[in-house]
């Protein structure tokens, strides 16, 4: 009997390709192995309608799903270690499972601020029980305290404020949304968060915890300011988890350079039979960088090339325009392209709430922000998906 292909991380991406290798007509073992108990569910709605209490329901599946396409899933148990020659992944249950082909579809781990206490009300996001557990703490908090600007930082921001909870909002940068969008988009996020009652300190961190009984009290920033607050969330950002692929002889990104698993355009590794896909997959761009696209959208695009090219397939010519939204205060901003530190920024349109940015470089547009436009936003898509083609040209 053929060995199986095993997809490591029940994710989205590892969802995704599961169905893709069905739905190519694949008919040989698929395995789909995920570290948590729960089935693979969405995660976008954990930082909004879940905390708020407006939904409990985030499974992407239903059980009746995976019996009737024929995929084992194997809920509850991690890849601790693989061994590529043999083809063959070691289990944290003490098991091991042969492999005819290997998916790594591990995602992200929040990063953590060395240093800090352990103590009850310091939370981070990104399973399903961190959700649950900040949810539960929201029902008691009255201030919290939000390390971190980012995405997540700002829809957690969000949804505290639609419980009624005192939110403050500290960011190391100069705006919130900086990094991944530049500073004249972030100034106007910032602008929307205070004029929701957000207390917004940006070019300031984290600098200590206060602890009383067990339970978080407070909290230092950089500035020597204090903070009180009986809950605590630490959003700096997410790493990729690759530690189990040590010694494999898999090819890995180097952390300055964002880590990840290195792969080619269609997620193929350094090592044969082995590839990755979705947030953890530093895929090969038409810049000739690798780079990971941690967006909704881009684990679905990933897993159809993936798919066809293990299959033996010509994976089709795509253009491919990364796309990604956030939901904040009933406005969603989107984000098609890519926008760079180093673009020039032009806001376009700006009415106080709603906005509209174009990004370029050297004259030429990279990306589109938009703050409730989405017309305006989904229109520039045709510039940009031929800018990209001219990009892979030159």
């Amino acid at each position: 009997m053929n060995a199986p292909i095993v997809i490591v991380g029940a994710g989205l991406s590892g969802l995704r390709t599961a169905e893709e290798l069905r739905r190519a007509g694949y008919e040989g073992g698929v395995i789909l192995l995920g570290d948590e108990a729960r089935p693979p569910y969405d995660r976008p709605p954990l930082s909004k309608q879940f905390v708020r209490g407006e939904t409990d329901d985030t499974t992407l599946r239903p059980p009746e799903f995976f019996t009737e396409k024929d995929i084992e899933l194997r809920l509850g148990v991690a890849a601790t270690a693989v061994d590529t020659a043999a083809r063959r992944l070691s289990l944290d249950d003490g098991t091991t499972l042969d492999y005819d082909q290997l998916i790594v579809a591990t995602g992200l781990r929040p990063k953590r601020i060395p240093g800090l206490p352990e103590a009850a009300g310091v939370h981070v996001l990104r399973r399903h029980d961190d959700a649950a557990a900040l949810r539960d703490g929201l029902t008691t908090a009255r201030r919290a305290l939000i390390v971190g600007a980012g995405f997540i930082g700002c829809e957690l921001a969000a949804s505290f404020r639609a419980r009624g909870v005192d939110v403050v909002l500290v960011e190391p940068q100069p705006t919130p949304l900086a990094a991944a969008l530049g500073e004249a988009v972030g100034r106007l996020v910032g602008r929307m968060h205070r004029e929701e009652g957000v207390d917004l300190r940006c070019g300031v961190g984290l600098s200590s915890l206060e602890v009383t009984d067990g339970a978080v009290t407070g909290a230092t920033l950089a500035d020597g300011s204090t903070v009180s607050a009986d809950l605590v969330v630490i959003g700096v950002g997410s790493a990729p988890v690759t530690e189990w692929l040590a010694d494999s002889g898999i090819d890995l990104a180097e952390p300055q350079a964002g880590g990840g698993v290195l792969a080619d355009e269609v997620g193929r590794t350094s090592v044969p039979g082995v590839w990755a896909v979705g947030d953890v997959a530093a895929w090969l761009h038409d810049t000739g960088r690798h780079k990971r696209v941690e967006h909704w959208t881009n684990a679905g695009e990933q897993a159809k090339l993936l798919v066809t090219a293990l299959l033996g397939g010509e994976p089709p010519a795509t253009d491919r325009v990364p796309y990604v939204w956030s939901d904040q205060y009933g406005l969603k901003i989107q984000v098609l392209g890519t926008p760079a530190g180093a673009d020039e920024v032009r806001v376009v349109e700006d009415d106080g709430r709603k906005f509209l940015a174009h990004y370029f470089d050297h004259g030429r547009l990279t990306a589109v922000v938009g703050g409730g436009r989405t017309g305006p936003v989904m229109k520039m898509r045709a510039e940009l998906v031929a800018n990209a083609r001219t990009v892979a040209v030159d």
